[in-house]
């Protein structure tokens, strides 16, 4: 009977313990949730770059500090700094497109009327029955966005210095963690892994194609946005278009956004070229779009990204846009990585239960 009483009192404090570890785990995401995002790269690029680290870390083997202190030098170098430089004339780009557009010499509605009026007869046709014989509809659409867009970037102008000092913040905590994930990530990755509660192979499966999807990830998708998006820029910038870089960035950025992305740009301006006279441009834009920026989602993205990851295009698809909507831009990562997961523990769960099957009843 004492035992009983031993038991169960036991059995208490243990849910009581896992009650308190859960409350506690719960307030500790809720005080890094605003932050989570530079968290969140700190750990995608101390995976990235770990390879790197760890071959310094070889060379200088007694002083860990330094190795990670010299990645973090590199990531500076290669990733950060060209960054700011593309956001520095994308900002003086985005300034004179807005300029140009409250001056009135850039007007979307004047070039729907542009392309409407060079529509064929048959189409004009279907526009006539459908109601939609006039374009003013769209042109009320489109300046009613514009007018949106004008109040939204007024309002926010008033807190530049806020916006600025919050990224700063999060930037330099980023290179803090990042630093100490570099350094002391091994360390940390087995105290994770010994607090799961899973046995060891299926946590060994699960953090492996963690990493392998993160890495690949982040790898292909970046890779491809960059090549597709200096490749647009370069063809804009050799027809003239104005702003380059800015339609680059965001063929780049929309590339995240796989066999759909770049398209969303480039097409638009090859109609219009089309539709206003400038065939050649318009063909021109359209032969690069297909069979140089296409083929690069066509081809390097599978080979970048599915052949590490072992997921179907459809899932790497449709998981980051999914993870876009929910996350924002870090959802490119974490869409993938969830859905990578989702898949490996089915895929563990499933073996489990087959082996479970094969094997002979005891007697």
């Amino acid at each position: 009977m004492k035992l009983s009483k031993i038991a169960q009192s036991a059995a208490l404090e243990d849910k009581s313990f896992l009650l308190l570890l859960i409350i506690v785990s719960l307030a500790f995401f809720w005080v890094l949730w605003p932050f989570y995002g530079a968290v969140f790269w700190g750990a995608v690029f101390a995976l990235m770059f770990s390879p790197l680290y760890l071959r310094f870390l070889k060379k200088m083997p007694k002083k860990p500090t330094v190795a990670a202190l010299l990645t973090v030098s590199v990531i500076l170098v290669l990733v950060i700094l060209p960054v700011g430089l593309i956001s520095i004339l994308l900002t003086q780009e985005v300034a004179a497109v807005y300029a140009r557009v409250q001056s009135g010499e850039f007007s979307f509605s004047r070039y729907f009327q542009q392309v409407y009026n060079a529509l064929p007869a048959w189409i004009t046709g279907v526009l006539d029955r459908s109601g939609l014989s006039t374009i003013g509809l769209i042109q009320e659409r489109v300046s009613a966005s514009l007018t949106k867009a004008s109040q939204f970037i007024a309002t926010q102008a008033l807190s530049i210095g806020q916006n600025a000092f919050d990224f700063l913040v999060s930037f330099f905590i980023m290179l803090y963690l990042l630093f100490f994930f570099l350094r002391d990530g091994a360390a940390l990755s087995l105290r994770i892994k010994g607090a799961i509660p899973l046995e060891a192979d299926i946590k060994r499966n699960l953090f492996t194609k963690f990493t392998t999807v993160i890495r690949a990830t982040v790898r292909g998708n970046i890779v491809v946005a960059i090549i597709q998006g200096a490749l647009g820029g370069l063809i804009f910038w050799f027809l003239g278009i104005h702003a380059p870089v800015l339609w680059g960035t965001l063929m780049a950025f929309l590339s995240l956004l796989p066999a759909i992305g770049a398209a969303l740009v480039w097409i638009p301006v090859a109609i219009y070229f089309l539709a206003t006279g400038a065939l050649w441009q318009g063909a021109l834009l359209i032969a690069f779009g297909v069979l140089v920026i296409g083929l690069v989602d066509n081809i390097l993205r599978p080979v970048l990204v599915g052949k590490d990851t072992k997921m179907p295009d459809y899932v790497i698809l449709v998981t980051t846009i999914g993870g876009m909507a929910l996350f924002g831009l870090n959802g490119f990562v974490i869409g993938p990585v969830i859905g990578a997961i989702f898949m490996a523990a089915w895929d563990i769960f499933s073996r489990a239960r087959q082996s479970e099957t094969v094997l002979p009843p005891s007697v």
